[in-house]
């Protein structure tokens, strides 16, 4: 079923007046193909975040400016410096290589869960990796986590208020935290990020 861009436009304004001023939506385009976009730039999404290099920039040369490109995939050192070229934010550092060839502003990805699926830096490992990240001049503007998932969106709770807790211990302002399902609750826990995507689609 193609994309609406009025059925779009009123799922966006929606979240946007849920999660309150102060609170950047990040619309999730790793499901959204090159055409559908121009449905999104209709419906007045203004931030679009990409998990693979290879498609944000094929994107980002067919869309350029209507759009704000952040990056939320995992992010490999070697591709560090496209990400810089093409993104204004990168929500997933998780690598002092990677951290020494970014250029532009970003957010450590923390794995709270402990989940071996998941990157991330461990709590216990982020004093010292902020420390070192610094060093090498990364621009770290605050956190980012992926709870385990789950039905419940209050079962996210605790981990967006763990992160929330460690981005103040630190002084860092931003915090990236909540997708479709919880994005509520991420809100309400401080997020001033939240990343979303079948909300919006209808998938």
């Amino acid at each position: 079923m193609p994309l609406s861009a009025d059925t779009v436009r009123a799922a966006y304004a929606r979240v946007d007046e849920e999660v309150g001023p102060g609170v950047t939506v990040v619309v999730a385009t790793k499901y959204v193909a090159a055409d559908d976009m121009a449905v999104l730039a209709e419906a007045g999404v203004e931030v679009v975040g990409e998990n693979r290099l290879q498609d944000l920039a094929a994107k980002h040369e067919r869309y350029g400016d209507r759009f704000r490109w952040h990056f939320i995939g995992h992010l490999q050192s070697r591709k560090a410096k496209d990400v810089s070229r093409l993104c204004e934010l990168c929500h997933s550092l998780g690598s002092l290589s990677a951290a020494r060839r970014l250029e532009i502003p970003t957010l450590v990805e923390v794995n709270l869960s402990g989940e071996e699926s998941k990157s991330g830096i461990a709590p216990g490992e982020l004093p010292a990796f902020l420390d070192e990240a610094r060093g090498l001049d990364a621009d770290v503007r605050g956190l980012m986590t992926m709870p385990p998932l789950a039905d419940d969106p209050e079962a996210s709770r605790p981990y967006f208020r763990a992160l929330r807790e460690l981005a103040a211990e630190h002084g860092l302002p931003e915090l990236s935290m909540g997708t479709s399902q919880d994005y509520r609750v991420a809100a309400e826990e401080g997020a001033t990020l939240v990343r979303i995507g079948s909300v919006l689609f209808g998938r």
